[in-house]
């Protein structure tokens, strides 16, 4: 009876403190979730400024387009217009997300105003290795993207790096995370262009 007693107790304790937790979380996510979003964006815009420095602002179009992952999994893409101090169209940009080697690797991409060519991308999450995956950050493998055309790029161990074309060479002892950032591209540009198109927004004579 003693020991049913003690267990009630105990289990009368953990419910409250739970309850209690479970509030103060709440209350703290509440605070704080509208500072987080804001940061979010202020490192976006940092970041996809620095790939379209013609820019003057970003705005989102009207509907998001939905990405497939494959597999059954699919998700949303906020696809934003970078503009410049005249409300002209100048790229576009957006976030895309994708595995890495150590953790999930999120990047922004922008693009010219008819969506041939990819003005690049930069990293806003990576936990890849230091010294090897983390790689990714570095402009010797970011530029190979500068400039490229809006295709399917293709990973190679051989190859230049200097070339500007769909061929990617892979980071020296970082393939992984190198594939990472390919595969994470090409899953995501082709399918934003052709929702793109589908909306009016780009096509012939945009």
């Amino acid at each position: 009876m003693d020991k049913i007693r003690f267990f009630i107790r105990q289990s009368w304790l953990l419910i409250v403190a739970s309850l209690f937790f479970g509030v103060l979380l709440a209350v703290l996510n509440a605070q704080w979730e509208p500072r987080i979003k804001a940061n979010e964006i202020a490192k976006f815009n940092r970041r996809a400024l620095a790939l379209v420095p013609d820019a003057n602002s970003f705005e989102a179009i009207g509907s998001d387009i939905t990405i497939d992952l494959g597999k059954g999994q699919k998700t949303q893409v906020q696809v934003k217009k970078a503009l410049d101090a005249d409300d002209k169209l100048v790229g576009w940009a957006f976030t895309v997300e994708g595995s890495g080697f150590a953790d999930k690797i999120r990047l922004v991409l922008a693009v010219d105003t008819k969506f041939k060519k990819l003005k690049g991308y930069d990293v806003l999450f990576s936990n890849e290795t230091p010294g090897f995956g983390d790689k990714i950050k570095k402009d010797f493998f970011k530029n190979q993207f500068h400039g490229a055309p809006v295709k399917e790029y293709t990973l190679t161990k051989i190859g230049d790096d200097k070339a500007i074309d769909d061929q990617i060479v892979a980071i020296s002892g970082a393939t992984v995370s190198s594939e990472a950032v390919v595969k994470t591209i090409n899953t995501y540009l082709i399918q934003v262009q052709e929702g793109l198109r589908k909306q009016g927004l780009i096509g012939d004579g945009q």
